[in-house]
Parts: C-alpha cells; structure tokens; sequence
C-alpha cells in the first residue's frame, strides 16, 4: 500500500535532518494518513478511503465528499476515488 492519499495525491517528501553542528543526513516527511469512511450523499452509502488530515478537512470545506470530488481534478485521484467520482456524476445525471 502506497503512502499517497487518495484525494489530494499527497505523498512522501524527503529532506534533511540538521543537527546542532548542521551535519545533515536524509530524512523521510510522511504524510498523516487517516483510514476513514466518507458518507456520500448523492449514492447514500460509505466509501471507505486512505486520506490525508489535510485532505479531510478539505472535504469538510468544500461541503462532503460529492462535492469534492466533483471539483477534484482527476489525475490526482487514485482509481477508487475516481470510480466514485463516475457513480456520482451518473446518478446526478439520472436524478
């Protein structure tokens, strides 16, 4: 499993440790993953999806996961939020 967020296509950065003498050494930044079930209103079920704390809050902005991913570009997607994104826009064609 990837440490990439589903949504926002945050991943794993690298930089450096700086000591007090300023010996640098490489380090990992790691993104705070959240396993979190997002309701989707337009479906009317969960979706289970492996977000950022930044990406959560982000859908909360924007006012729930439909409304996100319709604003979402797609080529930061993972193809599971994109398969939801399909079943949301077809069933706000259909309704």
């Amino acid at each position: 499993m990837a440490r990439r967020c589903e949504l926002t296509g945050k991943g794993v950065m690298t930089g450096n440790k700086v000591s007090h003498a300023l010996n640098r050494t490489r380090r990992r930044f790691l993104p705070n993953l959240l396993n979190v079930s997002l309701l989707s209103d337009t479906l009317g079920r969960t979706v289970k999806l492996r977000i950022s704390a930044n990406a959560l809050r982000s859908v909360e902005h924007r006012g729930g996961l439909d409304a996100f991913l319709l604003k979402a570009d797609d080529a930061e997607l993972s193809p599971v939020a994109l398969a939801v994104k399909k079943e949301v826009r077809a069933a706000l064609a259909t309704a």
